[in-house]
């Protein structure tokens, strides 16, 4: 398997490109608009074949790249059965498992932060949006967000995966690249609590700004990037 972690300095996004060295066919997940060059030139340089593209969510924070790669590499586009991206070609459903050669990618539905969330499961490898983050979780607070909904995608589906698993957010501020579902059980501060009331109280109370390009990207983001 290749694995590349790529991050945008702008909005803290951290783009995936996950491809079989087997059939060279590749895809990426979360691409950034303003990146896309970039990823191209990776494919050639690694002489890969990219055939889909996954977006976890329509992201607030900065313009999806879907559609310009699509428009270069004729590559499938993909999101979670939820999402209000009308020319999305694929709509995966709860469960459903994404191919790539020999590579399984499990789709996984934890809305909270946006109510289209998903998060995608290869092995051992967790591609969690901005659903959970290392050391946080995803704000709740628009985009049909629910604090609720976020509690139970996180607490009755992620964190009931093995703690070895490998925790790879859509988001980091810190410059951290990668978490543990164990160690975010015990460290992340977001998850210390005692019930879904407590984790809501915090949601429903951190007073955050807005994406200052909110509006704007996401009229973009639905139809993906175009």
């Amino acid at each position: 398997m290749i694995f590349k972690q790529l991050f945008d300095q702008k909005s803290s996004t951290y783009t995936y490109l996950i491809a079989s060295a087997k059939g060279r066919e590749a895809l990426i997940i979360d691409p950034v608009f303003e990146n896309v060059n970039q990823y191209v030139k990776f494919l050639k340089e690694l002489d890969l074949n990219l055939v889909k593209v996954i977006d976890t969510h329509i992201h607030a924070d900065h313009v999806t790249g879907a559609s310009k790669l699509k428009d270069i590499t004729k590559c499938t586009t993909i999101m979670g059965e939820h999402t209000p991206a009308d020319t999305v070609e694929l709509k995966v459903k709860d469960d459903e498992y994404i191919n790539l050669d020999n590579l399984k990618i499990r789709a996984m539905y934890t809305p909270g932060h946006t109510s289209d969330s998903y998060s995608f499961l290869m092995d051992n490898y967790l591609f969690s949006g901005d659903t959970l983050l290392i050391n946080g979780t995803g704000r709740t607070d628009f985009q049909n967000g629910d604090a609720k909904d976020a509690y139970n995608s996180i607490f009755n589906k992620l964190l009931k995966l093995p703690e070895e698993t490998l925790l790879y957010p859509a988001h980091d501020y810190k410059g951290e690249k990668v978490s543990t579902i164990g160690k975010e059980k015990k460290q992340n501060p977001r998850l210390q609590v005692n019930s879904i009331n407590e984790y809501v109280e915090i949601m429903n109370n951190l007073d955050l700004k807005k994406p200052t390009e909110i509006d704007n990207n996401v009229a973009k983001n639905i139809r993906l990037g175009a």
